[in-house]
């Protein structure tokens, strides 16, 4: 029988070969190509992101987008949880806040993004709104599922017993909550960076990743949009990991 270990490194070695296996074909569609405007290969990219990192304004570019989107997810997140809780008991709250939401999730980025360049008086907090905005209503929505998902039974004995306020919340709604969270979460994260960084891009603000990528655009400079591109899938990637891990944390010490 195969140990787990062996396995766990097969299958990263098996994930690591599909990876390379297009990039190689990245690269020979940008050689049979030949068009730096239209495509250009890893190599070009790379080349570029080299450029780019020696900049300090590529270093306060990404600083200050991570700072203006993490914020509005935190604050959204927070927000989220805050209202679904209170709303999970009181149906006259969710019926009140069911049109908001709802309006919420069917806006487009590009219109919230507008509104907010109006509303805000410029661009400088345009990606923390849209951040908000996207991700507020999946956080709201989830935990309010999560909560009335809660075992009844659960509860009806705890009330047989006399169960306190605080053990209720860890040991019964917290673990019904927990995983829709971990779940929007997973999806959250990156739309949250997606519309954030698509928000940027239409408000331009300076010194942002979405305003370098609006002015690789003009200048047809394409391996600077590669690089551009492959920094948000990085730092999104590496946000989202750091996130679920504090979630994944909390839910193995409820475990213990």
């Amino acid at each position: 029988m195969i140990s787990m270990p062996f396995w766990s490194k097969q299958r990263k070695l098996y994930k690591l070969l599909i990876i390379l296996f297009w990039v190689v074909v990245w690269q020979l569609c940008a050689v049979a190509l030949d068009n730096e405007i239209v495509l250009v290969g890893p190599v070009d990219t790379a080349a570029a992101l080299l450029v780019l990192v020696r900049k300090k304004d590529f270093w306060f570019s990404v600083l200050n987008t991570f700072i203006r989107i993490a914020s509005g997810f935190v604050t959204a997140s927070a927000a989220g949880v805050i209202l679904g809780i209170t709303a999970a008991g009181s149906r006259f709250l969710r019926d009140l806040l069911e049109p908001l939401v709802a309006l919420m999730k069917s806006i487009p980025v590009a219109s919230f993004a507008i509104l907010a360049i109006i509303w805000l008086g410029g661009s400088a907090r345009l990606s923390s709104f849209v951040a908000f905005v996207v991700v507020f209503p999946m956080v709201y929505l989830s935990t309010i599922s999560g909560l009335m998902s809660t075992d009844k039974r659960l509860l009806e004995m705890a009330e047989v017993f006399r169960v306190g306020r605080i053990k209720k919340i860890l040991y019964i709604y917290l673990p019904a909550l927990l995983p829709y969270l971990i779940n929007c979460f997973k999806t959250a994260l990156s739309m949250g960076w997606k519309s954030g960084v698509a928000a940027e891009l239409i408000g331009q603000p300076v010194n942002t990743i979405g305003g370098n990528l609006y002015q690789a655009k003009i200048f047809l400079d394409t391996a600077s949009l590669f690089a551009w591109t492959f920094v948000i899938i990085l730092i999104s990637s590496l946000f989202e990991w750091a996130v679920l891990c504090i979630f994944t944390s909390i839910e193995k010490r409820r475990g213990m």
